[in-house]
């Protein structure tokens, strides 16, 4: 065992990891190959090499957030910063959650973890190194590891070895709450963010855009107290260094705008401005491939192949 896993299996268990068979970090593209498309792997679990060499997976029955199911952990530190769904405004879906509530979802979390293989993926969310925070990303599923390795900013290998994070999650998409009704949640799904305790859990789905959007929110809250704007949009630079940004909801075409041929593209979902520009949150593209054509759409048409992550695909 090597003096970095020793160094992470100490640093996990803090977090009530005491009983881990197996720890994999950061993995290589090649190796996260072998592990998301072994043959031994059934289910949602399992990945598919397709003919652009790309893998496909099968997220089951949500193929998109579900924001119904996430939650802030209502506590004093951040009470007072967020405007919460039961302040009497409209327009906010911040539902809060009690500190037994949470627990209880976090020990679920981790008892469905415990005594699993699990993969470690740390990287960062914003390229501004004066703001960005460091991510941890736990999980039992090797194509959730390759999803966090595309979708955020990998870290140089030293940066590794002595790599602190700022905020942790814990995807346990296998397991759900079974007394969802006793904690009044929507469903037996849940996302959660404890901002206390800078952790958050996912349970009962298997949409990797959960990860993705989780650590947005999670920037959402922070940036805006620092003065920088924290925006959805896609943006892209001229050669003049005139930045254009493209505004709207998930499946509107900021990813398509963006992706001109003739600019160079900032990101494609998530961005933060400061008195220094804008700069992206993310380390990857997450594009919407229905319809996708090499005419209309050839960057992104290009990039679907080895190393690439294609979920609901057929």
């Amino acid at each position: 065992m090597t003096e970095r896993t020793n160094k992470l299996r100490t640093a996990l268990n803090k977090y009530g990891f005491g009983d881990l068979t197996e720890i994999y970090h950061n993995l290589s593209y090649d190796e996260l190959f072998a592990h998301e498309t072994n043959p031994s792997l059934e289910g949602f679990e399992k990945g598919f090499v397709t003919n652009t060499g790309a893998v496909a997976v099968d997220t089951g029955i949500f193929t998109g957030r579900s924001p119904k199911d996430k939650y802030i952990v209502e506590e004093e530190t951040s009470h007072e910063n967020i405007w919460w769904k039961t302040s009497g405004r409209k327009s906010s879906d911040n539902k809060p959650v009690s500190e037994g509530t949470w627990k209880e979802l976090y020990g679920l979390a981790v008892q469905q973890l415990n005594g699993k293989k699990i993969y470690v993926m740390d990287g960062y969310a914003g390229a501004n190194p004066d703001t960005r925070i460091k991510i941890r990303v736990v999980t039992e599923v090797a194509w959730m590891a390759h999803f966090v390795k595309n979708m955020f900013i990998r870290p140089e290998d030293h940066e590794l070895d002595n790599f602190e994070p700022d905020f942790v999650m814990l995807n346990a998409c296998k397991t759900n709450d079974p007394e969802w009704q006793k904690h009044n949640l929507n469903s037996e799904v849940f996302v959660v963010f404890n901002l206390k305790e800078r952790l958050a859990v996912v349970g009962g789905t298997w949409y990797g855009g959960e990860i993705k959007k989780g650590f947005f929110s999670i920037m959402n809250y922070y940036l805006p107290l620092k003065g920088i704007a924290a925006m959805h949009c896609s943006a892209n630079v001229g050669k003049d260094g005139d930045v254009a940004i493209f505004f709207g909801l998930s499946g509107t075409g900021k990813t398509t705008l963006s992706a001109d041929p003739k600019r160079y593209l900032i990101g494609d979902d998530e961005h933060g401005w400061d008195d220094n520009g804008v700069f992206n949150f993310e380390g990857g593209c997450y594009a919407k491939c229905i319809n996708l054509s090499k005419e209309n759409e050839p960057d992104i048409y290009n990039a679907i192949k080895r190393d690439a992550l294609l979920e609901n695909v057929v």
